[in-house]
């Protein structure tokens, strides 16, 4: 998807931002780091979307007093950055496209 993405916007990526459930997992969001070769930002709130329907009643109701209060709040973040090089990474994408052609062919 990553790869799709940059072609058709013809950017590179600078950064992934993620959440939910599957971003706990510390192994995972480090290898997204390693084989995307951007850094991952996870925010200490795996259920953003949730919090932000929290903060947007907050907003509604005037508990708080701005935008800015509320980006002050959830601040706290944990960053993956990539830790292979080039041929590893490559290696490792090679792995998971024969992975991922293995089980088309079982399933298929």
């Amino acid at each position: 998807v990553i790869d799709a993405m940059k072609k058709d916007s013809g950017m590179k990526l600078g950064q992934l931002k993620v959440d939910g459930g599957a971003s706990g997992n510390d192994f995972l969001m480090q290898f997204q780091s390693d084989i995307t070769d951007v850094v991952v930002e996870r925010p200490n709130c795996l259920e953003i979307t949730a919090l932000g329907a929290a903060y947007l009643a907050g907003l509604a109701v005037g508990y708080y007093k701005d935008l800015g209060e509320v980006q002050k709040i959830n601040g706290n973040k944990r960053l993956f950055k990539p830790a292979y090089d080039k041929e590893k990474r490559e290696e490792l994408v090679r792995g998971w496209k024969k992975a991922v052609k293995c089980v088309n062919e079982f399933y298929g």
